[in-house]
């Protein structure tokens, strides 16, 4: 191995593994430092990949013992098999991470496994698992170490019964209570595997909503649907402590604006109020680096930070904390090193809850667009005017479009319902095009699928709507 290279990637995940494929594609001399025994960060380990697993798995299950039937297909003696479950989820995992070292052989990207540390300019240290170090150098250096879940005061994870995403992706049991702190993406998302698999599950959110940063309307309809499916809420209040008892774990909650505390006795706590940039250690003082208020790293508009040389992609930067969005990076900053114009919209950047129904959206919400005085029109269609969906017996949703009044530039797109994370990928292509509503409306869809409901949305801007 070499101990000089043109590009060096501190990180091993989806910005930092991306960065250094293609910067090995574009034949600068790459290597990529991963601390964890795996490569693949937290999205193909802990994150993404493994949830999906599971998210996957419970759904054929509830669909197996209380949907089935419905469709005329009898299911007897349906039953929960968890160890065979985690095996498939780890199996998952492991062939992917292992995806991950092919394409680096692949592109003639090198790696390391060890802590990557900032020495310097041009200069990072590796420290491997046995405490032997390594110095290299790079003409540039690409920082790509993700982030971590947000520690709440009061709350003392151990990964038995107080969790992170990281613990509740291995439960040895299926619990009979379980407290979520946190109504976003990952709480929901987990929440729904463990209360598909019986698990009673109470969601604490500090603001009067879930899903903060979606679409308001869509958020008050993704709360009723899971209210529907058998998910209890606490909005507007906070969990002050949490204390093991005799084999139970005791939540204390009061209401956000203060007031008289409750507890709630419950088997597994998972926090997951939110996730942090992961700089801890990176040695950024070495170079004069500082991170924000919010611990990230300030870039230029090039990815580039106040250090010269030195990048930061991903997590560790402003923007939506998604994989696809540090994939996307990732590219840009490579192609920019190498002297090509790398860029992304993050107007085109979408957001998937993966629960069921899945809810997915890309461009600006209503509330942003009112707050910036920009009017728009509004196209809706339900899923339960959309033929595919009524045969599927997958009716809740409905696809939202928002549009330009006056230019008919397609703003924003919003979708509850079957397969939204898939429908979206249209959407996120129309608005990187600077597509009108109408061009969605007019163009074709496969008769029947479900993603004629969001042509019916972009027809109703236009206010004619064909189907409903």
């Amino acid at each position: 191995m070499s101990d000089t290279y043109d590009v060096i990637v501190i990180g091993g995940g989806p910005g930092g593994y991306n960065a250094a494929n293609r910067a090995g594609q574009l034949k600068l001399r790459t290597l990529c430092i991963e601390k964890r025994a795996t490569l693949g960060g937290t999205c193909l380990n802990i994150g993404c990949i493994p949830s999906k697993a599971l998210l996957h798995a419970s759904e054929a299950y509830e669909d197996a013992k209380h949907h089935f039937a419905e469709l005329g297909v009898v299911v007897q003696n349906v039953a929960v098999d968890l160890p065979r479950m985690m095996a498939h989820k780890d199996k998952s995992v492991d062939g992917l991470t292992k995806g991950v070292e092919f394409l680096f052989r692949k592109n003639k990207v090198e790696h390391a496994f060890g802590t990557g540390r900032l020495r310097g300019p041009n200069t990072v240290e590796i420290v491997s698992a046995d405490g032997t170090t390594r110095s290299v150098t790079g003409k540039a250096i690409i920082i790509a170490t993700g982030s971590e879940p947000m520690p709440l005061p009061g709350v003392t994870i151990d990964e038995q019964q107080i969790v992170t995403s990281t613990g509740a992706l291995s439960l040895s049991s299926v619990p009979g209570r379980m407290v979520v702190i946190g109504g976003g993406y990952i709480g929901l998302e987990m929440g729904s595997v463990w209360r598909r698999l019986g698990t009673q599950v109470t969601v604490v959110e500090y603001l009067d909503r879930i899903t903060p940063g979606l679409d308001g309307e869509v958020a008050k309809h993704f709360q009723r649907i899971l209210a529907k499916q058998g998910m209890a809420f606490k909005l507007g209040s906070k969990v002050t402590g949490c204390e093991k008892r005799n084999g139970h774990v005791q939540v204390t909650i009061e209401p956000a604006a203060g007031g008289t505390p409750e507890t709630i006795e419950c088997d597994v706590v998972l926090s997951s109020i939110g996730r942090r940039p992961y700089t801890e250690g990176l040695g950024l003082d070495t170079v004069g680096l500082s991170t924000d208020n919010r611990g990230r790293i300030p870039v230029d508009r090039h990815y580039q930070t106040s250090a010269k040389g030195i990048y930061a992609i991903g997590d560790v930067i402003a923007g939506p904390m998604l994989a696809h969005k540090a994939e996307d990076e990732a590219v840009a900053v490579a192609e920019i090193i190498a002297g090509q114009a790398g860029h992304v919209n993050y107007d085109a950047i979408p957001a998937v809850v993966y629960t069921a129904p899945e809810v997915a959206s890309v461009g600006k919400t209503e509330e942003e667009l009112k707050a910036a005085g920009i009017a728009f029109k509004i196209g809706k269609f339900p899923f339960t005017a959309n033929s595919r969906a009524r045969v599927n017996a997958s009716t809740d949703g409905f696809a939202k479009v928002l549009a330009d009044a006056t230019t008919d530039q397609l703003l924003g797109v919003h979708i509850i319902g079957p397969e939204a994370g898939n429908m979206i990928a249209e959407a996120a292509l129309a608005i990187e095009f600077k597509a009108a509503a109408e061009d969605i409306a007019r163009t074709s869809h496969a008769h029947p699928t479900l993603s004629e409901a969001v042509r019916g949305a972009a027809q109703g801007v236009g206010g004619w709507a064909m189907q409903m």
